[in-house]
C-alpha cells in the first residue's frame, strides 16, 4: 500500500491538493520572505548608516539585536496570518453547503477537525521555515546559538497551533465566516495586546504600593505576563527575564522566579488547545446523539423534528 494513503486520509489530501495546487500560495511564501527579509536589511541599514554613519562594523551585539528583531517581527506576521488560515475552514463548508456531505463520510469528527488543521498550519509551518535563510545571517556575525533559534521555532508552533485552535473552535461555532474571523482575531488581540497592558497597569499598582520598600518572595503581577506571547518569548532569549518580571524591581534578587514565563505559557495555553479542540469535535455535527434510552420523553418524532431542524438551519 502507498505510505501516503495510509497516513494521509481523503480530507486532509483533498486540502494539501486544495491548498498547494494554486499560484496564491507560492505568491504567499515568496511575499512573506521578502517581508521578513526586507525587515533584516532595513534592520542592518538603519544600525549601521542612520545611527553611526556607516563608521561601525555590525558586530555580534547587533547580530543578537537583530534576532530578537526578526523573533518578534514573525511573531507579529504569525498572528496575524494564522487566524485568517483556520478561522474559517468549517464555516466556509457549511456556507458552501458541503458540510453534510463531509459529514456523511467515514470520517470520524475528530478526523475532520484535526485534518482541517493540520492542514492550515502545515502550509503555516511550511511558510515559517522557509525564513529560515534570513536567520543565518544572523549566524554570520555570532551572538545567537542554534539552541536558541531552534526554541523559537518550537514556540511559533505552538503560537500556530494555539491560534488555529481557537480559529477552528470558533469556525465550528459560529455559522458565518466573517463572524469566526472577526472573533478569532479578537481573542488574539486579548492574548497578544491585552495581557501586556494589564500586566503594565498592575505592574505601576505594585510599584506605588511597595516602591522603595524591599519586599521578600515575588509580585504575582508576573503571572500575567506569562500569559502573553512576547513575554514568554522574551524568558526564552534571556531566562533572567523571567526573575525581574516576577519581582519588579523590588525584592531580593538572589530568589529566582516562581516558574519562568515561557512554562506558564505552555501550561495555561496548553489547556486552552485541548478544550477547543474538544469542542470542536463536540459542536462540528449538528444532531447529537442520543444515548439509548427507553425514556418516553425521547421519542421517534422529536429525534426526527430535531433533524428537521438542524438542516433547515444549516442551509
Amino acid at each position: 500500500m502507498n505510505w501516503s494513503r495510509r497516513w494521509i486520509n481523503p480530507v486532509l489530501d483533498k486540502e494539501f491538493r486544495l491548498r498547494m495546487r494554486t499560484p496564491r500560495s507560492m505568491v504567499s511564501v515568496m511575499l512573506y520572505i521578502f517581508a521578513l527579509g526586507f525587515v533584516a536589511m532595513g534592520f542592518i541599514y538603519i544600525t549601521m548608516y542612520v545611527n553611526n554613519g556607516g563608521n561601525q562594523r555590525f558586530n555580534s551585539g547587533m547580530s543578537q539585536t537583530m534576532f530578537y528583531v526578526l523573533g518578534f517581527a514573525q511573531l507579529l506576521m504569525i498572528a496575524f496570518m494564522a487566524p485568517a488560515l483556520t478561522a474559517g475552514v468549517i464555516s466556509s463548508e457549511r456556507e458552501k453547503q458541503t458540510l453534510s456531505m463531509l459529514l456523511t463520510t467515514q470520517q470520524s469528527s475528530a478526523t475532520i477537525i484535526f485534518s482541517k488543521l493540520f492542514s492550515s498550519l502545515s502550509f503555516m509551518a511550511l511558510i515559517v521555515v522557509a525564513t529560515m535563510p534570513v536567520y543565518s545571517i544572523v549566524f554570520l556575525y555570532g551572538g545567537i546559538s542554534p539552541q536558541q533559534l531552534v526554541y523559537m521555532f518550537l514556540f511559533y508552533l505552538f503560537i500556530m497551533i494555539l491560534l488555529g485552535s481557537l480559529g477552528v473552535m470558533f469556525s465550528t461555532l459560529f455559522k458565518r465566516t466573517m463572524i469566526s474571523v472577526i472573533v478569532t482575531y479578537g481573542t488574539g488581540i486579548f492574548i497578544f495586546l491585552i495581557t501586556g497592558l494589564l500586566y503594565l497597569f498592575f505592574s505601576s499598582m505594585w510599584q506605588q504600593q511597595y516602591g522603595g520598600i524591599t519586599v521578600s518572595g515575588y509580585s504575582w503581577v508576573g503571572y500575567i505576563l506569562g500569559l502573553n506571547p512576547a513575554g514568554a518569548m522574551l524568558s526564552i532569549f534571556d531566562p533572567s527575564f523571567s526573575r525581574n518580571i516576577f519581582h519588579v524591581y523590588g525584592s531580593s534578587m538572589q530568589a529566582d522566579a516562581p516558574i519562568q514565563l515561557w512554562l506558564e505559557f505552555v501550561i495555561v495555553y496548553s489547556v486552552v488547545i485541548i478544550v477547543s479542540l474538544f469542542i470542536s469535535i463536540r459542536k462540528i455535527r449538528p444532531v447529537r446523539r442520543r444515548k439509548r434510552s427507553t425514556s418516553p420523553e425521547v421519542t421517534t418524532e422529536e429525534i426526527t423534528m430535531e433533524r428537521v431542524d438542524s438542516d433547515f438551519h444549516d442551509k
